[in-house]
């Protein structure tokens, strides 16, 4: 006879009481941390193809605006407009629209602030001109053109 005896049974549950509080956790951190789109575009959008493209270090300090035929064209017509966080401007209100978004950021950050131009690629050079001499006018002197990436063939 062996001294020793084998153990049987020996049952190594893992303890689920507190798998509930874990998930909510998580799914109210994911709530509470996960950004929503900021603004619903209101103008038609085909962005132009590049091939040369770079990506910002900080999007915090972009501040978009969208030219383009609006999608209802019932209210608005069919002239391009020019939109800006859910509204849209006239090229002389852009000045007053710049200035507002200088201010939501810190002092030191306003000069880096940059303005992309999202603009569809049927839309005609003028409206796009006075845009950019009220933004010189503004003194917003970064500015993006947003792009799609053309896909270089061999």
């Amino acid at each position: 006879m062996s001294k020793f005896k084998k153990k049987a049974n020996v049952k190594q549950d893992i303890p689920t009481s507190s798998m509930p509080d874990v998930v909510f956790m998580l799914l109210f951190f994911f709530m509470v941390t996960t950004q929503m789109r900021e603004t619903n575009i209101n103008v038609k959008q085909q962005l132009p193809e590049a091939t040369m493209l770079k990506k910002l270090a900080r999007k915090s300090l972009v501040a978009y605006m969208y030219i383009g035929e609006p999608k209802k064209t019932d209210e608005f017509g069919k002239e391009p407009k020019i939109q800006v966080n859910d509204v849209f401007i006239e090229p002389k209100d852009v000045i007053q629209w710049v200035n507002q978004e200088k201010a939501k950021l810190q002092e030191f950050e306003r000069d880096q602030m940059t303005v992309s131009m999202k603009v569809d690629i049927d839309a005609k050079r003028g409206i796009i001109a006075d845009v950019e001499t009220e933004l010189r006018k503004a003194n917003a002197r970064l500015l993006l053109y947003s792009t799609l990436q053309r896909r270089v063939e061999n």
